[in-house]
């Protein structure tokens, strides 16, 4: 098993930047690709970037491509979300995934281990 443990969330203001962490334990050694969602309230959880075991290969959403940037440290068992320019529209509690698979993937299904979430709110 795998836990993730994600922190760094907060309020900021529109414009502003916050970066998210994410720390894995357990059997880390399983884990490829790993990713960030999002789910705002009333809405379903959505896919904001990806990025591979070994970081050559990353994707991202459109609604946040040139803003967020994902990073990951296999040594430190941890990724990351650089967030920047964040508008009003990125609130939303921020979820890590982490998937047994070593391609790159960006559906909901193909992760299979997921932290608790932490909020993140952008005021106008």
């Amino acid at each position: 098993q795998v836990q993730l443990v994600e922190s760094g969330g907060g309020l900021v203001q529109a414009g502003g930047s916050l970066r998210l962490s994410c720390v894995a334990s357990g059997r880390t050694f399983s884990i490829g690709t790993m990713g960030w969602f999002r789910q705002a309230p009333g809405k379903e959880r959505e896919f904001v970037a990806a990025i591979t075991r070994s970081g050559a290969s990353t994707y991202y959403s459109d609604s946040v491509k040139g803003r967020f940037t994902i990073s990951r440290d296999n040594a430190k068992n941890t990724e990351y979300l650089q967030m920047n320019s964040l508008k009003p529209e990125d609130t939303a509690v921020y979820y890590c995934g982490a998937s047994r698979t070593i391609g790159l993937v960006t559906t909901t299904p193909s992760f299979d281990y997921w932290g608790q979430g932490t909020q993140v709110t952008v005021s106008s």
